[in-house]
């Protein structure tokens, strides 16, 4: 059975070859390379938006944990003996918050939601690329096989049933060629077509998964907003000022 298949791999091989160099005619079918194609678009294109949605959550976690160490630093600085004291360890209890949400429920809620369904349509992609595969190899025997036809036909020999054994091999390889191609060629656009009401639930929820976040980051941070003066050109003088005094401050003057 192995040595079968080995024999047949080759002489494929080797039709290939002779394809190449002009031999053995190359049978073309405009119509699957035209759908096929397409799916190999389409899977490009759904592979990449796996990788960046992948990418999109890694980046939330990355964002939150800085958050979170910039908070933990921040209140390094602010205790109860100073005015600030209050908000900057609201501010580190607020983004610890936010931090445990997007480990818990937007890591859960985005993976059920939109990596898991992407997952599972790309799954779909290799399967129908070995589809593609099989329908090469019968293409490569129906090509060989119209090949040795063609050759004894110009060239007949003594043998009066090799010509009617090689019709019958030619017709059997078409049959299994284009039963397979017919199948492809209804298949591929459905599949094709299958992207957009099964991707839209996915982009709903990629888009509600980031409204939640912004959201409940808004709120939370929102209330951090009485600890902070109202008017914002008072903090700038207020800056200002601190900054005065460091420039007058002797070790900051120039040497």
């Amino acid at each position: 059975m192995r040595r079968t298949g080995f024999k047949k791999n080759l002489n494929r091989a080797g039709t290939t070859l002779m394809q190449r160099t002009g031999v053995v005619d190359r049978t073309v079918d405009g119509e699957f390379e035209e759908e096929y194609e397409r799916f190999k678009n389409l899977e490009k294109k759904s592979e990449k938006l796996t990788k960046e949605a992948k990418g999109y959550l890694d980046a939330m976690r990355g964002m939150t944990g800085a958050q979170l160490r910039i908070a933990q630093t921040i209140g390094h600085f602010y205790d109860d003996t100073i005015i600030m004291g209050p908000g900057g360890q609201e501010y580190r209890r607020v983004i610890e918050k936010l931090d445990e949400e997007t480990k818990t429920e937007m890591d859960k809620a985005f993976r059920t939601t939109v990596l898991e369904p992407l997952a599972r349509f790309c799954a779909y992609f290799p399967e129908v690329n070995e589809a593609v595969k099989r329908r090469q190899k019968k293409l490569l025997d129906f090509d060989a096989q119209r090949a040795k036809v063609r050759k004894l036909v110009d060239k007949p020999s003594e043998d009066p049933q090799r010509l009617p054994r090689a019709e019958q091999e030619a017709n059997l390889a078409r049959e299994q060629y284009e039963n397979l191609n017919s199948i492809l060629i209804t298949d591929l656009p459905k599949v094709v077509e299958l992207r957009v009401p099964y991707l839209d639930p996915t982009f709903e929820a990629l888009v509600k998964s980031q409204l939640q976040f912004c959201r409940s980051s808004y709120e939370q941070l929102e209330g951090l907003r009485h600890h902070f003066p109202h008017e914002s050109d008072a903090s700038d003088r207020r800056v200002d000022d601190v900054l005065q005094q460091m420039r007058e401050l002797s070790i900051c003057g120039n040497f």
